[in-house]
């Protein structure tokens, strides 16, 4: 029943780039938009559990959750860009893949969740088998082949903007619970309520965090001045949706039963929501070659992604 909590977030977040879409606005009004509608729902957590709960947020907690956000805001930010660049169905596949091999390597070896042969044997080979997925449904058709062998020159800005989304997404996952594995975190307030307490006091400060490295990335690197504007206000929407996801995120990573290499895999699984909704919602268009990549890995995400759910009990 557990391994539910770990399904909500790729429903959420595949929907993260599809509404971001229809909303509007530049990257940067995307991302400051989204960071907003995060702390909208950061502040109703605090509200409605975390201090009805009495649930310890210490000066700790605050700085690992500011951080854990400023490197979110990295992460989306490269991410938007690179959905203007390729297009949300091209850069969302390259995108998960290199979550999935950031995230669940990571929490694999710093973190200590995969403790044998067998289970880092099977974990690269469900991760092998969702980058092959995610790198097939980001194909391009025969024709554009033919057309022209070398990519257009916004295609390598979007590889790049991926590759700095990656990071800024790998560190803002592993960073609450590698602070803990280093000490910095004591054991009674991460593993209180089963990991829940920690993860939900970190999810205000986080946002906090957003709403700070959004604003300043999109002031001065992407030197966007209108940010207080209607698609931002609008991407608020997109905002809640991807906290939402991020909640129970967390929530899932958090709980022995999952933990977080399996977490961040079935998260990746938004992918699926992600790409058919470029299609069929933002119609964006696909050749029949395409279509039969899309479905062959859309098959081979699925099946890499129960491996991975299984590591324990291989």
């Amino acid at each position: 029943m557990s391994i539910l909590l770990a399904l909500i977030p790729p429903l959420a977040w595949g929907a993260t780039g599809i509404i971001g879409t229809k909303m509007g606005g530049s990257a940067a009004q995307q991302t400051f938009g989204e960071s907003c509608g995060a702390l909208l729902l950061g502040i109703g957590v605090y509200l409605f559990f975390v201090l009805p709960n009495g649930v310890a947020v210490t000066g700790r907690i605050w700085l690992v959750g500011l951080f854990s956000g400023l490197f979110w805001s990295v992460g989306t930010a490269g991410q938007f860009i690179a959905y203007k660049k390729m297009g949300v169905s091209a850069a969302f596949p390259l995108s998960t893949a290199g979550q999935i091999i950031a995230n669940a390597l990571l929490a694999a070896a710093i973190l200590n969740e995969w403790i044998n042969f067998k289970m880092w044997l099977f974990g690269i080979l469900s991760i092998a088998l969702v980058t092959l997925g995610a790198l097939l449904i980001a194909a391009r058709s025969k024709a554009e082949k033919k057309i022209t062998k070398k990519r257009p020159v916004s295609y390598g800005e979007g590889i790049a903007a991926i590759l700095a989304s990656t990071a800024g997404f790998a560190l803002y996952f592993i960073f609450p619970n590698m602070l803990f594995k280093f000490g910095f975190i004591s054991p009674a307030i991460h593993n209180a309520n089963n990991g829940i307490n920690y993860m939900t006091a970190i999810v205000t400060p986080q946002a906090v965090g957003q709403v700070v490295g959004s604003f300043l990335i999109g002031f001065f690197f992407l030197q966007e001045r209108k940010l207080l504007t209607k698609p931002a206000a609008k991407n608020i929407v997109t905002g809640i949706d991807w906290a939402i996801g991020n909640l129970f995120m967390f929530i899932a990573a958090a709980n022995p039963a999952i933990g977080q290499a399996t977490a961040a895999t079935l998260s990746q699984l938004g992918i699926i929501v992600g790409t058919f909704g470029g299609i069929y919602i933002l119609h964006e268009h696909k050749t029949g070659d395409q279509m039969v990549k899309i479905v062959l890995g859309t098959i081979l995400v699925i099946v890499g992604s129960i491996l991975i759910t299984n590591l324990k009990v291989i």
